[in-house]
């Protein structure tokens, strides 16, 4: 393998735990990234020329190399990742009886631009790195061999391959998909579209959150904004709402989510509703419609550093909107998957909202990632998920 050498000083953040190196960091009179094509590994060494472990590398992207091990001795194939999934795979089964769940969480799990889903004996995998695309072939082998699933589905959608200078796919890299792919997650049952449906098929990272607002929901009327396939409102419904809308802009979303209702017998408090969640607000307001809990569990609507001010704005709007909603002593679910809007701002947006409509909230709990998205303490990236309760009653 060709060394990738770090200028003077760059190795401090990689001795302190992160895994990237960012293209300016790199020596490139010694080691010209040139010399490399996007998945070369790569021994990674400080300016002394002192080895620090195994890396791949992508010439043509910003961060141009990440750690897989910190041993520079490492073989990286199918033994490799054995070894990582087996670790991931001891912590999963700690933590839940099932088999539905994230296995793979990328860095934090020790195999940075990979992330593996787990639907029983089915596998949803991106690849989000050109390091991560040449070494599938060995990632496939790996899981085949640690699970022995009956499919693993590539579902490579993700912006983050665009940076990686790579194509977008979807298709079955192994095995026969099943007709119906189906999970539990907090003891109720769901549908999955593993191949149409957005991301791996499934977001496992709110199964606490949700948890927290099925118990809040009993005789309730609620709101289920950015709905999906009705992660959120169903299990509402079926721990005692009275009424749930589900509002989505994806008529193939909120078909699905018809299909979980009518799996778990609630279909008949279950309204589908397909509309733009802004229009929708408005709409309810002039109505003079009310909720007692709502749930706001947008998209990541700040991607890039870029987009703050304007993902600010929509997060504003739409709490704002939420709150004049809700019935006196109601709650709000504010959840944000944007990395670049951070807890403290989320706060601030819910705080000032709360001021803009003249409403008395506190907040009665706080949320993060389901503990199979675990966080990296070095890499505050991996630590991307937020959600705050809010109770809501008249101004004081």
């Amino acid at each position: 393998m060709n060394p990738l050498r770090l200028k003077k000083n760059e190795e401090r953040r990689l001795r302190a735990g992160h895994l990237w190196i960012f293209s300016n960091e790199v020596d490139t009179a010694q080691t010209p990234l040139q010399g490399f094509q996007p998945g070369d590994l790569t021994v990674v060494e400080d300016a002394r020329g002192k080895a620090l472990g195994i890396a791949y590398v992508n010439p043509d992207s910003l961060i141009c190399a990440r750690l897989l091990s910190r041993n520079p001795h490492a073989v990286i194939g199918e033994a490799f990742f054995v070894l990582r999934l087996e670790n991931a795979l001891g912590l999963r089964e700690r933590l839940f009886e099932g088999t539905d769940y994230r296995l793979i969480h990328g860095e934090s799990d020790g195999l940075p631009g990979l992330v593996v889903d787990r639907f029983g004996n089915v596998l949803s995998i991106q690849t989000n790195t050109a390091g991560m695309e040449r070494l599938q072939p060995i990632i496939i082998a790996a899981l085949e061999k640690t699970l022995r699933p009956r499919a693993i589905v590539a579902k490579n959608n993700s912006g983050l391959r665009q940076l990686e200078g790579m194509e977008n796919y979807t298709r079955i890299l192994s095995g026969e998909l099943p007709e119906q792919v189906r999970i539990e997650e907090n003891s109720v049952q769901f549908l999955v579209d593993v191949m149409a449906g957005q991301k791996t098929g499934w977001f496992f990272d709110h199964r606490s959150n949700r948890a927290l607002a099925a118990r809040l929901a009993s005789g309730q009327r609620v709101l289920d904004l950015f709905a999906y396939s009705g992660a959120w409102g169903i299990q509402a419904a079926r721990a005692g709402a009275t009424v749930v809308d589900c509002v989505d802009g994806s008529d193939a979303a909120l078909g699905l989510a018809a299909e979980n209702a009518r799996l778990n017998n609630v279909h008949e408090k279950v309204n589908c509703v397909r509309a733009d969640a802004f229009e929708f607000l408005k709409q309810a307001r002039e109505a003079h419609e009310h909720y007692d809990l709502i749930i706001l569990d947008p998209p990541a609507l700040i991607k890039r550093k870029k987009d703050v001010k304007a993902g600010i704005e929509a997060y504003r709007r739409l709490n704002q909107g939420a709150l004049q909603l809700l019935a006196p002593g109601g709650i709000l679910v504010s959840a944000s998957c944007s990395y670049h809007l951070q807890r403290d701002a989320l706060h601030d947006i819910l705080r000032a909202s709360g001021r803009h409509v003249d409403r008395h909230m506190v907040f009665i709990a706080q949320g993060g990632q389901a503990p199979d998205h675990p966080v990296h303490p070095a890499i505050p990236e991996t630590d991307y998920l937020k959600a705050f309760f809010c109770r809501i009653c008249p101004s004081l």
